[in-house]
């Protein structure tokens, strides 16, 4: 789980999703409120390197461009133990009103990312609009769901628990085991090192 900037707070999707399931992990950050790129990347790099592949990043907002930030400038090894990324409402950080603190999020990648991605936008998302959403899917080589008239896809919005979103990851992993017979897709809790 890639929370946005300020974190995921208790009602968020992102959080009733890990409370559900043992094996959903969040990447913690040092610093929520002011979001350093190069910290946050390093964090995504070493919770990646330290849990068992295969595995998908579920990302919202800040956390949908710090996943792809984190693609474009990962090794090689990294990569190879990502399957997928299921992003959510990406934060447009080059909007007109972007806080200040997002502006080192600048410019937002437009690579093609090296594993399959889903991406899920609004079309009343105060943070991108949706045609900047359908730019970032096409460059990214995501696929595209138009959830309509869902805000920023969040609590506020009214995306608490969110089953509809829960069941269109659940439908991608589905579709990613079925593209990759040869690797199981089991989500498992991190090795400990101890």
């Amino acid at each position: 789980m890639l929370p946005g900037w300020t974190n995921s707070g208790p009602d968020h999707w992102q959080s009733h999703w890990e409370r559900a399931h043992a094996e959903y992990q969040r990447v913690q950050q040092d610093d929520w409120e002011r979001p350093d790129r190069a910290d946050w990347l390093r964090k995504i790099d070493a919770e990646i390197r330290k849990n068992n592949p295969p595995i998908v990043l579920v990302g919202h907002s800040l956390g949908c461009i710090a996943a792809v930030e984190w693609a474009v400038s990962a090794d090689s090894t990294s990569l190879s133990r990502v399957v997928g990324a299921f992003l959510v409402a990406p934060a447009d950080t080059e909007r007109r009103s972007a806080p200040e603190v997002l502006h080192p999020w600048r410019p937002v990648p437009l690579t093609r990312l090296r594993f399959p991605s889903l991406l899920v936008a609004s079309r009343t998302d105060d943070s991108a609009s949706f045609a900047r959403s359908e730019l970032f899917a096409s460059a990214w080589g995501s696929s595209l769901i138009d959830v309509g008239d869902a805000g920023h896809i969040h609590p506020a919005a009214g995306y608490g628990p969110w089953p509809e979103g829960q069941r269109l990851l659940d439908d991608f992993i589905a579709r990613l085991l079925t593209e990759r017979p040869n690797q199981a897709m089991q989500r498992t809790a991190p090795r400990s090192d101890a």
